[in-house]
Parts: structure tokens; sequence; C-alpha cells
């Protein structure tokens, strides 16, 4: 009677179906790997992709098995390597093909996990074994690192065990064992996540790069990194301690009202740890019951929403993928979960410029904050169209609640109505108080603090008040104008008033309480091939206009020492000179 032989696919050896065939009995005779699936699993290895040293282990231990099975077993490498093209071509089948062509040319029976390929081999006349992946089993090693208090596990080489316990905002780190995580321990730790991963079910490999991978484990999101990228392997797990309902968070009647009709660009701010992505799955869940459709763009997935609720992968989707699905599927409300890259904030602004309504999460340290990341990415203007509401999470709770809108006026502070310009103001949804405007003043755009500003400027008029009793203040941006008695215009108050204004940041202008320029007495003296105009010390840095014959001759400044120098041979000092002569009278107004 000839010899049995078998001749597993890539996929057998990763799932580990083979040993566990040779353990039951159901394989016996010649075992022939093929060179197509060391190579394949050589590949991966060399990538840092740990189902390549998972389907190493698999070989190792099938070797090993042979040796122990007294003859009963034997094992051999047969087949050519795949080209480079078939390499290049594996996702289209073509390893899987190369496998099941040589099983069939050898008459050997193919053992394989991958639907596709059992009903292909079958259609083909080869003797299949098909073993459905298996399932994640309850107990998984990471159930033993939690409780009902931890909220992530960090495990590192080299490191005793650590976990995160309490709740956004409130937590501390706790070690969970006295014992120091060896490279073995997290080794094995990662191909257990890995397996549980490949088998399907609740658990998936999200993001698998050479020194780093992303796995979702049911609730468990699991970042594994790698040395050279990490000083050692390390593991982070995180898990959701509790799922809430919007009605949980106790939210104002207003804010309610809001998001069940008007709100459609939404954007949920807060620190990492805060309950930002709780609060997400909230309102996903809130719409969700409200008959609305809602989807989410994640990376990784990790909100856990109701079967109804479609999640997309964002790092699974070629460049546009996720654009063209949401543009041609128009859901009610798409949830954009962790949005970082400028690639995010304009796939987030097309949809909501579209019609979609859009529930953005970002980190942020406050309010603010997740506003000005847009700032740069989208035109100032249209940003009121693509946000209309900011909620800011903050120890799990709802801390602050930004309403935005466009308007066109002079900013705050400002007087002169030329400067008028297009104005997003922030206001405090609850009380309507507005808190913050942005606009474009020259190249810049300006975030600019209208509280900050009203307490600045009230600050500076009572000190104002301090060394000119009964003066009147004009504050705008950064400039004040001051109105003071006219027999007050002393070399000592300008002094103080500009020291004052240096003091608040502020440009002072000074002017008489009629709104007439301060005009100040000076030494005129002819030194040489200069007229000097000295006006004290007490006027150093002054900016101030010169008037002759009923008309400005010229602008200038004084220097450090109050004086200002103008030329006798030229322009404004020639004309001093010859109304001197003519005994017309100079006058000096200060400007500033």
């Amino acid at each position: 009677m000839a010899e049995k032989k078998y001749v597993p696919d890539t996929s057998a050896v990763i799932e580990k179906v083979v040993s566990k065939l040779i353990k039951e009995g159901r394989v016996s005779g010649k075992l022939l790997i093929h060179r197509a699936v060391v190579s394949e699993l050589e590949m991966q290895a060399n990538r840092g992709r740990e189902v390549g040293f998972i389907g190493l282990d698999e070989l190792k231990k099938v070797q090993q098995l042979a040796e122990e099975s007294d003859g009963a077993i034997s094992v051999e490498v047969f087949g050519e390597r795949p080209t480079e093209s078939q390499i290049r071509l594996a996702r289209a089948g073509e390893i899987d093909a190369l496998i099941r062509d040589d099983a069939w040319r050898i008459g050997a029976t193919l053992i394989t996990c991958d639907r596709v390929q059992a009903e292909t081999a079958l259609a083909m006349g080869v003797d299949t074994i098909y073993i459905k992946p298996r399932r994640r089993k309850k107990g998984l090693f990471l159930d033993k690192f939690f409780d009902s208090n931890t909220m992530s596990v960090h495990l590192k080489e080299g490191t005793i065990p650590y976990a995160k316990k309490g709740v956004p905002g409130r937590w501390e780190m706790a070690p969970l064992s006295n014992r120091v995580l060896t490279k073995a321990d997290m080794e094995r730790y990662v191909r257990q996540i890995i397996s549980a991963a490949k088998a399907g079910g609740n658990g998936f490999v999200e993001s698998e790069r050479r020194w780093s991978t992303i796995v979702q484990l049911g609730e468990y999101r699991v970042v594994v990194v790698k040395p050279p990228l990490s000083d050692g392997l390390e593991i982070t797990v995180t898990r959701p301690l509790t799922h809430l309902e919007l009605e949980d968070y106790k939210l104002h009647p207003k804010l309610i009202k809001r998001l069940e009709t008007q709100a459609e660009g939404i954007l949920i701010a807060g620190a990492p740890g805060m309950g930002k992505t709780t609060f997400a799955e909230a309102l996903a869940r809130f719409y969700e019951r409200k008959g609305k459709t809602v989807k989410t763009v994640e990376s990784p997935r990790d909100l856990h929403l109701p079967d109804d609720v479609t999640q997309y992968s964002k790092s699974h989707a070629a460049p546009g993928e996720i654009h063209d699905i949401l543009l041609l599927s128009r859901p009610d409300y798409t949830v954009f979960d962790e949005m970082r890259t400028s690639e995010d904030f304009a796939l987030f602004a097309d949809m909501r410029l579209a019609g979609v309504g859009m529930i953005g999460v970002v980190h942020a340290t406050t309010p603010i904050d997740a506003i000005q990341r847009m700032i740069g990415r989208i035109e100032l203007g249209v940003i009121p169209s693509i946000i209309d509401t900011v909620i800011f999470i903050e120890n799990g709770e709802v801390s602050k609640v930004y309403e935005l809108t466009r308007a066109v006026k002079v900013p705050t502070g400002m007087t002169e109505r030329d400067l008028a310009r297009p104005v997003v103001e922030v206001r405090d949804f609850i009380t309507g108080e507005l808190e913050y405007e942005i606009y474009t003043f020259g190249e810049q755009t300006h975030v600019i603090p209208v509280r900050s500003w009203e307490q600045s400027a009230s600050e500076f008029a009572e000190k104002v008040s301090e060394v000119v009793p009964g003066a009147r203040v004009e504050v705008f941006g950064k400039r004040a104008k001051v109105y003071i008695p006219e027999e007050m215009a002393t070399r000592g108050v300008f002094r103080r008033l500009k020291r004052l204004g240096r003091a608040h940041g502020v440009r002072v202008d000074v002017a008489t309480s009629e709104g007439e320029e301060v005009t100040l007495p000076y030494e005129l003296r002819d030194e040489g091939d200069a007229v000097i105009i000295d006006l004290g010390k007490g006027f150093a840095g002054a900016r101030v206009a010169l008037y002759g014959g009923g008309r400005k001759l010229t602008s200038a400044k004084a220097d450090q020492s109050g004086k200002i120098r103008l030329s006798k041979k030229r322009g404004a000092g020639k004309k001093v000179l010859r109304l001197v002569d003519m005994g017309e009278n100079i006058e000096v107004r200060l400007r500033s």
C-alpha cells in the first residue's frame, strides 16, 4: 500500500493545525513541506511580523513530533522556491496556486485553513482536509491582568507589569507583580495575541508594520512595539471600563436639544484618557436609537457599538476609499475617531460640506486648542460651516461646550471702522458669552481671548486713573488712547503713562480731554549743521508732529535723551529755520 502524503499550505502552518492533526492521529506517513511555505514564513519573520515566527515555530514542532513518532511520520521539504513575481502576487493567490498544483501533481492530500483554497482544490479533484480557523478561546492571558477597575495594562521586557487603575482623570499606576518580565515572556505574549487575532472571531490585526503591530481582541486594544523603534519589546493593552449612554452624562437640556435638532459638525475634544471615545460611543448610540444611519471611521477600530453601526478601518482602506464610500452611502452621521493628520481633517471637512453629519474626536488640552487644530488646514471663513459645536471632555464629564458663528465686524478692542473683517466668534454655548474671536490681521491668523482682553483693558484704565485722575481711556488691540487735561501734559505724566503702557503691552497715544493733540514745550538750538529740538529726557522716544506756518512740517521721533535732530540743509530742518527767521511759531504736538 502506497504511503500517504500530506501537503500543508501556509494557513495550516500558521493556525498550528498540522501538529494538532499529528497528535490526534489523523495524519501519518509522509508530510511534505513546500518551499513556498518556508519562503513565505521567512519573509514575514524578516519583516518583523509575528505570524512568520508563529509559523516557523509550528514547523519546528512538527519536526520534533516526527522524530518522536518512531518512523510513523517523516518530514520532507519539496518543491521550487517561489519566483519574485509569485511573491509579489501572493495576495492574489499565486503562492496558494503553486502549493495546490504541486499537491495535485504528486497525489498528496492538501491541508488548509483557507476556505477559498479548499474549495478550489476540491474543484480540481485534489484530496483536501479543511480545518476551520479557530475562534479565540475564553480565558486569554490578558484577562488575568484586568479587573473591573483597570483601564490599561503596560508590559515591557526588563520591568515589572503595571496597570492603570481608576477612572478617566483620576487614576494611578499599580504594579501587577514583583516578577520582572523577560524577553521570552514578552515574545510568548506577543505570539499568543497574534495567534488569537489571526484565528478570526472577534479578533483581528488592525495594523502590522515592521516594528509595531496593532490588534483588536474583543474589547482589548493591543499595541505591540519592538526594537529598534522602542528600547525594548513593549505591549500596551487598553480596555474601556464602562459603556455609558448619553443620558448618563446629565447634559444641559439646551445641549440635548442642539444635538437632536441642529448640531451636525461636532468636535469632541479632550486630553488623552479623559473619556472622549466613551462619549463618542454614547453619542453614536444616541443617534442610532433616533433612527439615524451611523457609520464610523477608526484607526484602529475600538468603538463598541451595535451591529447596525458599520465601522470602517482607515488603516485598511486605500487612499480616497473611505471618502468615496461615505460620499456614496451618505450616512446621517459619521463618527471619525482619533483625527490626527491633515488628510483626516480634510476628509472631515469635505464630508461635512457635502451634507454628512460629522462627529470628530481630537486630542486637545483646552477647548480652544481643538478649534486651533483646524486653523491652517481649512480656510478660516469656512470653519463655522464645518464645526458648529465643540464638546470638551474632562475627567469623564462634559466640562465646556462652544458654539461657532461667523460675523463681519470690527474685532473687539478695535475702534476704526475700516478694520471691519470676517470674524469667527467662539461663544460659550450655555451662557452665550463671547469668549474668543478668530480673525486674520495682516498675514497672520489671531485667536484672541475676549475676556482676557477686557480684563487687561480694565486694569490698564484703572492704573491710568491713578496717574491722571479723570483721564479717559480707549483701548483697542495693542493701542490705547488716553485723554488728559491739557494742564497735566507734563514730561513726568507722559513718562509714567509710557511706562504703564509698556507694562500692559500697549502703545499709548495721549491727547487732551477735548480731543486735541498735546502741545509740548521745547528748546530750539542751532548746533553746527543741525537744528536741535530738545523736549527733555521725560519725552525720550516720543513720537511728535511739527507744525508751522499753518501746516504740518514733518513727523519725528525723539532719541533717548528726548532730542530731535533735523538737518539745516534740507527738508524739515531747512523749513523750521526759515519759519523761525520769519517770526513764525513752531509747535511740537505729541503723537504717542
